[in-house]
Protein backbone atom coordinates (compact mmCIF):
# COMPACT_ATOMS: atom_id res chain seq x y z
CA UNK A 1 0.00 0.00 0.00
CA UNK A 2 1.03 3.45 -0.90
CA UNK A 3 1.86 5.68 2.40
CA UNK A 4 -0.71 8.75 2.77
CA UNK A 5 0.66 12.15 1.71
CA UNK A 6 0.37 14.09 4.82
CA UNK A 7 1.89 17.26 6.87
CA UNK A 8 1.19 17.87 9.88
CA UNK A 9 2.54 20.19 12.86
CA UNK A 10 2.92 18.49 16.74
CA UNK A 11 3.42 19.69 19.57
CA UNK A 12 4.18 16.81 22.29
CA UNK A 13 2.75 14.28 19.80
CA UNK A 14 -1.07 16.28 19.21
CA UNK A 15 -1.31 16.99 15.74
CA UNK A 16 -2.53 20.30 16.07
CA UNK A 17 -2.75 21.40 12.16
CA UNK A 18 -2.47 18.78 9.46
CA UNK A 19 -2.16 19.58 5.96
CA UNK A 20 -4.23 18.30 3.24
CA UNK A 21 -2.41 18.27 -0.20
CA UNK A 22 -5.56 17.80 -2.46
CA UNK A 23 -7.48 20.39 -1.05
CA UNK A 24 -4.57 22.72 -0.98
CA UNK A 25 -5.34 24.07 2.57
CA UNK A 26 -4.63 23.18 6.48
CA UNK A 27 -6.76 21.65 8.98
CA UNK A 28 -7.27 21.65 12.54
CA UNK A 29 -6.37 18.57 14.03
CA UNK A 30 -7.96 18.94 17.04
CA UNK A 31 -11.55 20.74 16.56
CA UNK A 32 -11.63 23.76 18.68
CA UNK A 33 -8.51 25.03 17.45
CA UNK A 34 -8.48 28.06 15.00
CA UNK A 35 -8.04 27.94 11.55
CA UNK A 36 -3.85 28.16 10.35
CA UNK A 37 -3.02 32.02 10.71
CA UNK A 38 -2.93 33.30 6.65
CA UNK A 39 0.31 34.98 7.91
CA UNK A 40 2.45 31.63 8.42
CA UNK A 41 2.85 28.92 5.32
CA UNK A 42 0.76 28.95 2.36
CA UNK A 43 0.07 26.31 -0.13
CA UNK A 44 2.41 27.90 -1.87
CA UNK A 45 4.93 27.54 0.02
CA UNK A 46 5.03 24.58 0.84
CA UNK A 47 4.95 23.35 -2.76
CA UNK A 48 9.12 23.10 -3.62
CA UNK A 49 8.98 21.32 -0.64
CA UNK A 50 6.29 18.90 -1.38
CA UNK A 51 8.02 18.21 -4.52
CA UNK A 52 11.69 17.83 -2.84
CA UNK A 53 9.75 14.71 -0.77
CA UNK A 54 8.15 13.13 -3.75
CA UNK A 55 11.34 12.89 -5.75
CA UNK A 56 13.28 11.46 -2.79
CA UNK A 57 10.48 9.09 -2.13
CA UNK A 58 10.39 8.08 -6.01
CA UNK A 59 14.39 7.34 -5.63
CA UNK A 60 14.14 5.57 -2.00
CA UNK A 61 11.21 3.64 -2.87
CA UNK A 62 12.98 2.05 -5.45
CA UNK A 63 15.65 0.67 -3.74
CA UNK A 64 14.00 -0.07 -0.14
CA UNK A 65 11.09 -2.16 -1.87
CA UNK A 66 11.18 -5.12 -0.32
CA UNK A 67 13.36 -3.96 2.71
CA UNK A 68 11.07 -2.24 4.42
CA UNK A 69 9.64 -3.25 7.45
CA UNK A 70 5.86 -5.02 7.07
CA UNK A 71 4.90 -3.99 10.86
CA UNK A 72 5.54 -2.24 13.55
CA UNK A 73 3.18 -4.29 15.75
CA UNK A 74 -0.66 -4.87 16.53
CA UNK A 75 -2.68 -1.47 16.80
CA UNK A 76 -4.14 0.00 19.77
CA UNK A 77 -7.67 1.02 19.98
CA UNK A 78 -9.20 3.53 22.73
CA UNK A 79 -12.90 4.85 22.29
CA UNK A 80 -13.88 8.00 24.84
CA UNK A 81 -15.68 11.10 24.75
CA UNK A 82 -13.83 14.15 24.27
CA UNK A 83 -16.15 15.76 27.16
CA UNK A 84 -17.61 14.15 30.10
CA UNK A 85 -20.43 12.49 28.86
CA UNK A 86 -24.55 14.09 29.26
CA UNK A 87 -27.89 12.66 28.70
CA UNK A 88 -29.20 14.81 25.18
CA UNK A 89 -25.78 17.22 25.69
CA UNK A 90 -23.65 17.10 22.23
CA UNK A 91 -20.54 15.86 22.53
CA UNK A 92 -18.01 13.83 20.35
CA UNK A 93 -16.59 10.73 20.49
CA UNK A 94 -12.76 9.91 19.76
CA UNK A 95 -11.73 6.98 18.20
CA UNK A 96 -7.20 7.00 18.83
CA UNK A 97 -5.31 3.89 17.31
CA UNK A 98 -1.77 3.94 18.29
CA UNK A 99 0.83 1.56 17.20
CA UNK A 100 0.27 2.22 13.75
CA UNK A 101 2.66 0.75 11.13
CA UNK A 102 2.89 1.39 8.05
CA UNK A 103 0.40 4.26 7.87
CA UNK A 104 -2.18 2.46 6.20
CA UNK A 105 -5.89 1.88 7.85
CA UNK A 106 -9.80 2.52 7.46
CA UNK A 107 -11.31 3.97 10.46
CA UNK A 108 -15.36 3.62 10.33
CA UNK A 109 -18.54 4.29 12.91
CA UNK A 110 -21.72 2.89 13.24
CA UNK A 111 -24.49 4.15 15.92
CA UNK A 112 -26.77 0.73 16.14
CA UNK A 113 -24.84 -0.98 13.67
CA UNK A 114 -25.76 1.32 10.83
CA UNK A 115 -22.79 2.83 9.24
CA UNK A 116 -22.36 6.70 9.79
CA UNK A 117 -20.25 9.48 7.56
CA UNK A 118 -22.05 12.52 8.78
CA UNK A 119 -20.14 14.42 11.65
CA UNK A 120 -17.52 12.27 11.12
CA UNK A 121 -13.66 13.73 10.74
CA UNK A 122 -10.64 11.67 10.20
CA UNK A 123 -7.06 13.39 11.15
CA UNK A 124 -3.95 12.37 9.58
CA UNK A 125 -1.15 9.88 10.12
CA UNK A 126 1.04 11.50 12.84
CA UNK A 127 4.64 10.18 13.34
CA UNK A 128 5.61 9.57 16.64
CA UNK A 129 9.08 8.90 18.54
CA UNK A 130 9.25 5.18 18.26
CA UNK A 131 8.83 5.11 14.48
CA UNK A 132 5.09 3.65 14.50
CA UNK A 133 1.92 6.38 14.12
CA UNK A 134 -1.26 7.52 15.39
CA UNK A 135 -4.68 8.13 13.96
CA UNK A 136 -7.51 9.91 15.05
CA UNK A 137 -11.16 10.20 13.96
CA UNK A 138 -14.00 11.83 15.40
CA UNK A 139 -17.65 11.81 15.34
CA UNK A 140 -20.17 14.06 16.84
CA UNK A 141 -22.89 12.47 18.93
CA UNK A 142 -25.67 13.92 21.34
CA UNK A 143 -25.77 11.06 23.66
CA UNK A 144 -28.94 9.00 24.31
CA UNK A 145 -29.33 6.23 27.08
CA UNK A 146 -29.01 2.77 25.64
CA UNK A 147 -27.32 4.18 21.66
CA UNK A 148 -24.30 1.94 21.48
CA UNK A 149 -21.45 4.06 18.96
CA UNK A 150 -18.91 2.02 17.12
CA UNK A 151 -15.59 2.69 15.95
CA UNK A 152 -14.00 0.17 13.74
CA UNK A 153 -10.03 0.37 11.92
CA UNK A 154 -9.48 -2.33 9.39
CA UNK A 155 -6.43 -3.25 8.32
CA UNK A 156 -6.26 -4.74 4.83
CA UNK A 157 -2.81 -5.66 5.11
CA UNK A 158 -3.07 -8.17 7.29
CA UNK A 159 -7.00 -8.73 6.99
CA UNK A 160 -7.85 -7.77 10.41
CA UNK A 161 -10.37 -5.31 11.65
CA UNK A 162 -10.17 -4.49 15.82
CA UNK A 163 -13.74 -2.89 17.24
CA UNK A 164 -14.44 -0.27 20.27
CA UNK A 165 -17.74 0.11 21.91
CA UNK A 166 -19.25 3.05 23.88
Amino acid sequence: DPPSLSLSVTLDGRALFWFDFPGSRWNPGIPSLPRWPSELESPQDILPESQLCQEILGILGHHLTGRLPEAKGVPILSLFPALPPLSGEPNTLVCLVENVFPPVLDITWSVAGATVTHGVTHGPFVPTSDLTFIRISRISVVPQPGAVYTCTVTLHKDNATMVAYW
